[in-house]
């Protein structure tokens, strides 16, 4: 036996006798574990609004909300299929309130978003506050706080959920209770955070009116307000060459990202304009709002209609090309990992 193959066969016979002692080798895996450029456990997916509209509306008719708790088709990863996530990181579902119908109130660790889908008049209800909610709008349930949700109107109402549960699984930090009542009691005028706190403005220390928890003031962030923002940039502004007009998501309380975990943007895209190759390590989920127009992702090339929902993995190539006048909302696991020191992005 040569000298390499008397090695080889050594190290084979250490590591049978070390297995049952539930030891490994880092010489064996080390070049997968500590990579140049991530490898994604994920792939890039696109979900047509449409059909998946169907099976929800579907669902629907066979089981209530109080029957479910939470009506949701969870949008799973190809690749990632049974572990409730579109991305490593982040979880998204498709939820339905039909009218009179009310979602019991719970609360739990994981922080999560509503971005309204179609529908107007139902309401998400935070620690008591009732939320309106309309197209696009953005409504924030911070973790450990009470939310229910109620539709009384005569229509139904869709949103997409996106919640951080990947990220409190892996920390095995799943906490969940639930509300002695079917809804929390009203505690304060609906709307009346985003009147207060919606304007660079926030009560004075000791005020009556500063009954949100401070670091974690403001919950709703209407469309009618962001979509403003966001076309008098455009029409103001340079537009920047690789992510076009874009807008951040801003807690007023610190000016950082909306939740400890989860941060979201706002995209304007000129029809015509195409965005220059950009990398980011945030996996991110897009929904197309207005327009029409097409995401390359690593070279494939995917249509965008509205209400179009995409998984994009972390360090993916990520081009944009508007047909029409193109808005985009993303939320990704960016605020996570702007804490931890592991962010980057590369623009090409």
């Amino acid at each position: 036996m040569e000298p390499g193959e008397a090695q080889q066969a050594a190290l084979r016979a250490l590591y049978a006798e070390m297995d049952p002692a539930h030891l490994a080798p880092l010489w064996e895996s080390l070049s997968q574990l500590v990579r140049p450029v991530p490898a994604p456990g994920m792939v890039a997916h696109r979900w047509e609004y449409a059909p998946t509209r169907d099976y929800l509306m579907r669902a629907g008719d066979l089981i209530s909300a109080e029957q479910a708790e939470r009506r949701v088709l969870i949008l799973e990863n190809p690749v990632l299929r049974g572990t409730a996530a579109i991305t490593t990181s982040l979880y998204a579902g498709l939820q339905l309130i039909l009218p009179g119908e009310i979602a019991p109130c719970h609360r739990h660790s994981q922080c999560a978003l509503r971005f309204v889908m179609e529908g107007e008049g139902a309401y998400t209800s935070v620690d008591g506050e009732k939320a309106v909610m309309r197209p696009f709008d953005l409504v924030l349930t911070p973790n450990w706080q009470w939310h229910d949700h109620g539709n009384d109107t005569d229509h139904p109402m869709i949103w997409l959920d996106g919640l951080d549960i990947p990220i409190v699984r892996l920390f095995d930090t799943t906490f969940a209770e639930h509300y002695d009542g079917k809804v929390h009691p009203e505690t304060a005028p609906a709307g009346v955070s985003q009147a207060v706190y919606g304007r660079n403005l926030r009560p004075l220390d000791g005020s009556v009116a500063a009954r949100r928890p401070a670091e974690r003031p403001l919950f709703h962030y209407p469309y009618a307000d962001w979509r403003d923002a966001l076309g008098r940039m455009a029409a103001m502004a340079q537009i920047d060459p690789h992510v076009g007009h874009a807008l951040e998501f801003l807690n007023p309380a610190d000016g950082g990202p909306i939740m400890p975990t989860i941060s979201a943007h706002v995209r304007l895209l000129p029809a015509g304009f195409q965005t220059l190759a950009r990398r980011s390590s945030d996996a991110m989920v897009f929904v197309v709002v207005e327009g029409e127009g097409t995401i390359c992702i690593d070279g494939v090339d995917m249509p965008l209609a509205p209400r179009d929902l995409v998984a994009v993995p972390s360090w993916a190539k990520v081009e944009l090309q508007a047909s029409s006048e193109l808005v985009l909302f993303a939320y990704s696991d960016k605020a996570a990992q702007q804490k931890l020191g592991l962010y980057r992005e590369k623009c090409e």
